[in-house]
């Protein structure tokens, strides 16, 4: 059609490019390179929440594998729990996984060192798609679990409720709204926003083995929020007591492309 600014099939951006820009905008944000090594999987992130906490030290420390070094900002430790959506699940250069590509997702982590480099330690993932759950726990050694999840735009914001069950033991509930505001920025170096979100890596411990899992993606496009916690029973859960029912920082995050790296040993 004459004046038409949809682009064709062939015009739109592959991932290949999507990612090769992305790797551009993250190299000086970065403390360290990502791997020249062809990345495992890409995912695309949405709408996600970042509801951080601050927790002491002594809290903190014997849940936290003792192969890792507790990250901390001015004598404090942080906890955040994130509910957000994923889409595009799929294996580099295959299309989306049929069945586990596209479902919602609920984190309770906390920020690691090892080797000197600063990533994340997930408590629990919470995810609405039991085949997605399976190949995380297989693959990535994650702790997953399946939970029965909603998320749905809710007045300028959006709704958000997860229940993970287990046979034996009381439901596992996360549910509230939350909304962000309009502004959005990038985190500054040096800043608490960026030593908090601006993490390149996750970690996973087994049989006292550090592995890293590299991930990459453009800086995050931080808006500030709010949110209405009504119930959150997914840091308790992990033996995390918070203090209070509200966050102490509150950032939201529209869309992120995110592709992820194999484990590997820490000490490589």
């Amino acid at each position: 059609m004459r004046g038409s600014s949809r682009k064709s099939p062939a015009a739109l951006p592959s991932s290949e490019a999507r990612f090769a820009g992305a790797a551009a905008k993250s190299a000086s944000n970065r403390q360290w390179a990502a791997p020249a090594a062809p990345h495992l999987m890409e995912q695309v992130w949405h709408d996600l929440l970042f509801a951080h906490w601050t927790v002491p030290v002594a809290t903190l420390r014997p849940l936290v594998p003792r192969e890792l070094e507790l990250d901390t900002r001015e004598g404090a430790a942080w906890v955040a729990v994130t509910p957000f959506r994923m889409t595009g699940v799929r294996w580099r250069g295959l299309p989306p996984v049929p069945g586990a590509s596209a479902f919602p997702e609920l984190n309770v982590r906390t920020y690691v060192r090892a080797g000197g480099k600063p990533g994340v330690w997930f408590f629990s993932l919470d995810a609405g798609n039991p085949l997605a759950v399976a190949a995380a726990r297989l693959f990535l050694a994650l702790p997953y679990h399946w939970a029965t999840m909603r998320t749905e735009p809710f007045g300028a914001g959006f709704s958000y409720s997860s229940e993970r069950r287990s046979e034996g033991r009381a439901p596992v509930v996360f549910r509230a709204w939350y909304e962000p505001e309009p502004h959005v920025f990038t985190a500054v170096p040096g800043t608490l926003e960026h030593w908090l979100v601006e993490r390149y890596c996750l970690y996973t411990v087994r049989s006292g083995t550090v592995d890293r899992v590299e991930i990459d993606h453009e800086p995050w496009p931080l808006q500030r929020a709010r949110a209405r916690i009504e119930r959150n029973d997914v840091a308790a859960a992990a033996g995390i007591g918070l203090s209070g029912e509200s966050p102490d920082l509150l950032h939201f995050a529209r869309r992120l492309d995110v592709r992820i790296w194999g484990p590997q040993p820490a000490a490589g």
